[in-house]
């Protein structure tokens, strides 16, 4: 059963060492190179760049109501007659161009709102790469925070073991009672149960490390300071959340894309203008069934060639209230895109206020037990000596031994909490990003995907000036939303 349980382990190691290998990074080993192997293979985050990729193909399917549409066809027939047994063969084939001239502007409004959409999904994506980050910073401090309480429980255990041990040596001379001896057993029983608490823990904060990285961790160092991207004060802190933040930037882009759509339904009610252009060849043979054909099949009787060309002009007379019923949608549509964008800010500046808040709150937090555990410290290392000369029981030294190993596990938990509510300010200010807190790893270039096909098959060199002339000639696109009214939070503390 312990070889079996060995095997499985090294088995899940392994699979995460593959994961690794292809990142070409050996060790994460550092909070850096976490980040880095996460943006590299996390698959939360590779989705949604596929995801980005398949939205950077709407621009070219709207593109393509600005091209011309080829088609040909070929088709065959033959008849037979029934009364004077002749027998009739016909072929034809043709080729046909259609180029649309002018639209009423919907094509150059699809584009407008292709770019748009491809705007707001670059957000999306820069929302999930924060998202990704905040869960290995959250999982890497867990790992060093749980291996801190683990040191901190081993130690407990060791303290208590050798005051167990000196209360049974002090009841066997009769300087204590039972009840003291007693007292220490419980103690260390206790320990020995946060003990094997803080290895569940460690070894649950583990796995989630490897979920998101994509590797079991190692020795991890400790981490870097954050302090160099934080703003001195939560003014700048709202200010660059209202600039940058990834989830205000995609509702403002959802909103140029349905403002947009509101053109689009509104170029329904402009003429279209179309130029077709056809090359034909038809033909046809008779014979008669009971004289054998002479040469190899016959000479055509009925040989034609066509050629033509229009250009068509339509025009919606009537069409029952259907294209006003799709303004007024697509109207009110964009209308609840503008109440998005100030919920969205409001949204962000209130995570921004309470991240700040918890960072203050955590930093004095973490000041508080600095000085508790130092005052901790001194006060069993005094209660213990008072003890060897009577002046103390052995409750009053497992008390102060247990405040102490109280006040260390609080201040384990207070650094992780700062470090924590750091990074959550970063992310509510669109800063938290491998860009900048890993600035040597390879980028991914979110633009890359659409230069690459931006003239690949199906571009013409005309297609500019009909865009132009499409937008020109058409409704504008409505004016985007004013700046919110909403008054910025202030911070309750400094």
């Amino acid at each position: 059963m312990l070889k079996s349980r060995r095997a499985g382990l090294l088995a899940a190691v392994c699979s995460f060492g593959l994961i690794a290998g292809s990142a070409s990074l050996a060790s994460a080993e550092t909070l850096a190179d976490a980040i880095a192997l996460a943006y590299q293979t996390n698959p939360t985050l590779q989705g949604q760049r596929a995801s980005q990729r398949a939205l950077d193909e709407s621009i070219v399917q709207a593109r393509t109501g600005l091209r011309p549409q080829i088609d040909a066809s070929a088709s065959a027939s033959t008849s037979d007659g029934q009364n004077d047994g002749d027998a009739t063969r016909g072929s034809s084939a043709g080729v046909s161009v259609s180029q649309p001239l002018y639209t009423g502007g919907r094509v150059s409004s699809q584009i407008g709102a292709a770019e748009a959409d491809i705007l707001t999904g670059r957000e999306g994506l820069r929302s999930v790469e924060a998202g990704v980050i905040q869960q290995v910073i959250t999982a890497y401090v867990d790992i060093r925070r749980d291996q801190e309480r683990l040191r901190i429980s081993q130690e407990n255990v060791a303290v208590l073991q050798r005051q167990l041990d000196e209360a049974r040596a002090r009841f066997e001379v009769g300087e204590i009672t039972r009840t003291d001896v007693a007292q220490a057993e419980a103690r260390l029983a206790a320990s020995r149960a946060s003990l094997a608490s803080a290895q569940a823990q460690l070894a649950i904060s583990r796995a989630s490390y490897a979920a998101v990285v994509g590797q079991n961790p190692g020795d991890l160092e400790a981490e870097p300071s954050l302090e160099t991207f934080l703003p001195p004060a939560v003014e700048d802190a709202f200010d660059a959340a209202e600039q940058n933040n990834a989830e205000i930037l995609a509702a403002q882009y959802a909103e140029r894309a349905s403002a947009a759509r509101v053109a689009i339904a509104r170029s329904s009610r402009l003429p279209t203008v179309t130029a077709t252009g056809s090359l034909g060849f038809s033909g046809s043979t008779a014979q008669q069934s009971l004289i054998p054909p002479t040469g190899a099949g016959g000479a055509f009787d009925d040989y034609q060639r066509s050629v033509s060309g229009r250009v068509s002009v339509s025009v919606p007379l009537f069409t029952g209230g259907l294209i006003s019923s799709q303004v007024r949608a697509a109207e009110e549509r964009n209308s609840a895109d503008r109440q998005a964008i100030e919920e969205t800010r409001r949204s962000v500046l209130r995570t921004v206020s309470q991240a700040w808040n918890s960072l203050i709150g955590a930093r004095a937090n973490l000041a508080a037990n600095e000085e508790q555990v130092r005052a901790a410290r001194i006060a069993f290392e005094g209660v213990r000596q008072e003890a060897q000369v009577g002046l103390r029981t052995t409750l009053d030294v497992l008390n102060a031994e247990q405040e102490l190993r109280s006040a260390e596990l609080s201040l384990v938990n207070a650094r992780r909490e700062e470090y924590v509510a750091a990074a959550v300010l970063l992310s509510a200010m669109g800063k938290l990003e491998a860009r900048y807190l890993v600035p040597g790893v390879e980028q991914y270039d979110v633009t890359a995907n659409g230069k690459a096909f931006s003239h690949k098959l199906g571009w013409t060199p005309w297609e500019p000036v009909l865009g132009f002339i499409d937008g020109v000639a058409s409704f504008p696109t409505p004016p985007p939303p004013a700046a919110g009214s909403v008054d910025t939070p202030v911070a309750t503390s400094n």
